[in-house]
């Protein structure tokens, strides 16, 4: 795991972020681009931010240029938001996606297309459940059927961002998530508490009912996701896109993914 530092150019554009309270959390936000452009809102992924996961690959300026209204979230216990230390206020669906429904709330956005990569996608997934409503168009990135079958090692990862000390961590993996988590300037355990708060499965039953255009992007070498085919077999016209030769950590700034993304947005209703 890796952040790609910005160029001093793109340091220099980095939009500034705003705050409102969601359940008395803090969450720091930005908003960007005209206000009556098709708002869409970003949901990153576990242990990154606003700036590493859609400032730097350049899905805000991409988005803006096209003339969308960018809204983009740090999750709670990410990047500049508040971070309890408690998993029971973690819920994918009971709380992460109701912060983004505050926030549509808070900005009066009745409708908006909504994109979440990794852990952003788990959460888009439970807001699409739970507030069909409330979005014009869901797009999964970087996650398919894990979201229902669930993610193995995820008490080791915890562990592994609980641990005084980086010596005493032993697994490649959660020696990989802690330091990119340290990268990010995170709160250790807020992070712990979202890891095992945060991953209830998706229920199939809910994807079967869902009737909004759906996009499933997923790198064709991510070996996180789980299938994309099965995954999309479960929503009905949802759409794929492989985004060739990528993995987990890289696909999220690809070119190909951000035309994909383009692409389906100007056909979406």
């Amino acid at each position: 795991m890796k952040i790609v530092p910005l160029s001093r150019s793109q340091a220099s554009r980095t939009p500034t972020m705003k705050t409102f309270l969601s359940d008395g959390v803090r969450i720091a936000y930005l908003d960007e681009g005209p206000r009556d452009g098709d708002p869409i809102v970003l949901v990153h992924g576990f242990g990154s931010n606003v700036r590493v996961n859609w400032v730097g690959p350049g899905w805000v300026s991409t988005l803006t240029a096209a003339g969308f209204r960018v809204i983009a979230l740090d999750n709670r216990a990410h990047g500049a938001s508040e971070g309890p230390h408690d998993p029971a206020v973690y819920g994918a669906g009971t709380h992460m996606a109701e912060d983004v429904r505050r926030l549509m709330d808070h900005l009066g956005i009745a409708r908006a297309d909504v994109m979440g990569y990794s852990m952003g996608a788990w959460i888009t997934a439970h807001l699409a459940l739970a507030h069909p409503e409330r979005l014009r168009s869901a797009i999964f990135g970087g996650l398919a059927m894990a979201m229902v079958t669930g993610l193995a090692g995820q008490e080791t990862l915890a562990q592994a961002l609980e641990a005084e000390t980086d010596a005493e961590v032993t697994s490649p993996k959660g020696r990989a998530y802690r330091a990119f988590a340290q990268q990010t300037g995170s709160d250790l355990l807020a992070l712990a508490a979202c890891m095992r708060g945060s991953r209830q499965p998706v229920p199939v039953e809910g994807l079967a009912r869902l009737r909004l255009p759906v996009l499933i992007a997923v790198g064709t070498k991510d070996d996180v996701a789980g299938s994309v085919d099965d995954f999309a077999a479960l929503i009905p016209g949802a759409e794929v896109l492989d985004i060739p030769d990528r993995d987990h950590m890289v696909a999220v700034g690809d070119r190909v993914y951000k035309q994909g993304v383009l692409d389906f947005l100007s056909r979406r209703p």
